[in-house]
């Protein structure tokens, strides 16, 4: 498990990563649903890293939602179309469920 002095930075770039990803998506083929999905796991993401970097409350809970979000939307994806993208998300989503996940759970 990362220190819970570092963990705040893969927040930050999973966070970016998927709100990137979702503005792309909207803008390459104009899914809406992509850009609503994106942003929004991506500033789960980022609020919780900025949170634990702050050594604010309920950071690393925020950021263990957002994977929780993302792998229940792009695991089952990853699975029925067997493409690059959502097999990408899918690794993002499991490194983030071990990550914040084990942080999470240190705390108890």
């Amino acid at each position: 498990m990362a220190s819970l002095q570092s963990i705040e930075i893969p927040a930050y770039i999973i966070g970016a990563l998927t709100a990137g990803g979702g503005t792309f998506g909207y803008i390459k083929t104009g899914s809406l649903p992509s850009v609503i999905a994106g942003v929004t796991v991506g500033t789960l993401y980022l609020l919780g890293g900025y949170r634990m970097q702050n050594k604010q409350s309920y950071g690393i809970e925020l950021a263990l939602l957002a994977s929780i979000v993302l792998a229940g939307s792009s695991i089952p994806r990853a699975l029925r179309s067997q493409k690059a993208l959502p097999a990408g998300l899918s690794l993002l989503a499991l490194f983030g469920l071990y990550t914040y996940g084990s942080a999470w759970y240190a705390k108890l």
